[in-house]
């Protein structure tokens, strides 16, 4: 620990992001990024923007993208938000509606990303229990003092709430800001994006990563009121007009309107899952229903670290949390990755029967 630390940074407890294995060969199902490429169109809107205008700074109100965003999600420009990953609109958001002496609630099992932002900015926070079948307990999320988070579909679960179910955490916290995580949203479950029009309160962020296959330029937004848009901005002008680069603004804008190939690049992911889903159950596996491009498993005659450990000696790489003992975090790959893990997986359990 140095000396020269403040005390914000002796108090923080990083995010630990999955594995990033440099060997060559490997199947990398620890991260949820999509197995595919990104589209060869945002890869050439890209290309193209590369020459000398990058000596100029981008366009810091991002209009052009805002319009792209907005008409394919059906709300006006003002209504979104645009920054460098999904993450960083969080942290932002965070700062812009949550308040250091008011408790914001989310689940107890969740994406691990909020306890790290509630600490560094000195948010108070409670966790509610899941339920039984790993579902979020909406009656536990309502009534929440300082304003409320969550994913949908959840992670690490990959479990996703009802639109109605979502619908009563907005109403019953009414006086504060709801967020709803939508990382996830475009492998099957249902958006509350249309919320918005009703409920002043409520905040939906997604990122390009995993629907879009563009984890690597780090793009993300957030669709909301006004107010809340306007609180969005005020945090990221206190901060850096800047954020989005020139080529990232480029992919993103085209990626969002080649809806035919992430279509069918989704459709392949999903139907990927469900074949996962069904060999694993094959396998003795307690495999909870998934509505994200992982899944989340309990593994039968081989405990979650033995197998994860396993695997990772045949150079796959599931992620493994330890707080979570009994189970382990599948990213979906592609169907011949799929395979050759279901076959691993297959292996080292009748290995260990023996």
């Amino acid at each position: 620990m140095s000396k020269f630390w403040s005390s914000t940074v002796r108090k923080t407890k990083p995010y630990v992001p999955g594995e990033q294995p440099n060997e060559a060969d490997v199947i990398k199902l620890n991260t949820n990024e999509n197995p595919y490429p990104p589209s060869p169109k945002a890869v050439e809107a890209m290309r193209s923007v590369i020459g000398d205008d990058l000596r100029k700074y981008p366009n810091p109100t991002v209009d052009s993208l805002r319009k792209v965003i907005a008409d394919r999600e059906e709300v006006k420009p003002e209504n979104v938000f645009v920054g460098n990953g999904s993450d960083e609109v969080l942290a932002f958001a965070f700062q812009a509606f949550f308040e250091t002496n008011e408790a914001i609630r989310f689940p107890e099992i969740t994406y691990s990303f909020y306890p790290v932002y509630a600490k560094l900015y000195d948010i108070p926070y409670q966790t509610v229990p899941l339920k039984n079948d790993f579902t979020i307990d909406v009656d536990g999320m309502c009534n929440s003092i300082g304003g409320v988070i969550f994913p949908n579909p959840n992670a690490p679960t990959g479990v996703a709430l009802k639109l109605n179910e979502i619908e009563k955490i907005i109403q019953c916290n009414s006086n504060q800001v709801v967020i709803v995580d939508e990382a996830y949203v475009a492998f099957g479950a249902e958006s509350a994006v249309p919320l918005i029009k009703k409920y002043p309160n409520v905040l939906i962020t997604r990122t390009l990563s995993k629907s879009h296959a563009l984890a690597g330029i780090r793009l993300g937004y957030a669709i909301g009121s006004t107010s809340l848009i306007e609180g969005l901005e005020r945090i990221k002008n206190s901060f850096n007009s800047y954020t989005i680069n020139r080529v990232t603004l480029a992919g993103a804008e085209a990626a969002l309107q080649d809806d035919e190939y992430y279509d069918e690049m989704i459709s392949r992911v999903t139907d990927t899952r469900e074949w996962t889903t069904h060999q694993l159950e094959d396998l003795g596996f307690d495999v909870l229903p998934s509505q994200a491009n992982f899944l989340f498993v309990s593994p039968s005659k081989v405990t979650a670290q033995e197998l994860y450990e396993s695997l990772k000696r045949e150079k796959i790489y599931v992620r493994y949390f330890e707080n979570l003992e009994d189970y382990i975090r599948i990213s979906i790959g592609t169907e011949n990755e799929m395979k050759d893990f279901v076959e691993k997986v297959r292996h080292i359990i009748e290995s260990i029967k023996i």
